[in-house]
């Protein structure tokens, strides 16, 4: 999911250099989501992963 927020960052650069401003910041925008659904997913995964090792060992 990371690779895909980059992605979409890339190519809101590229429109933004090149003039196109709506689209550069739709394109940011989706980005952003990406980006904070990744993060928010890491996190429970790691929160999960911990609880339940404390649980077996």
């Amino acid at each position: 999911m990371i690779k895909w927020a980059i992605i979409f960052a890339v190519i809101a650069l590229v429109l933004a250099i090149l003039g196109f401003g709506g689209l550069a910041g739709a394109f940011f925008d989706i980005a952003q989501i990406l980006f904070w659904i990744a993060v928010v997913i890491a996190v429970l995964l790691f929160v999960l992963g911990f609880t339940i090792y404390k649980k077996i060992t």
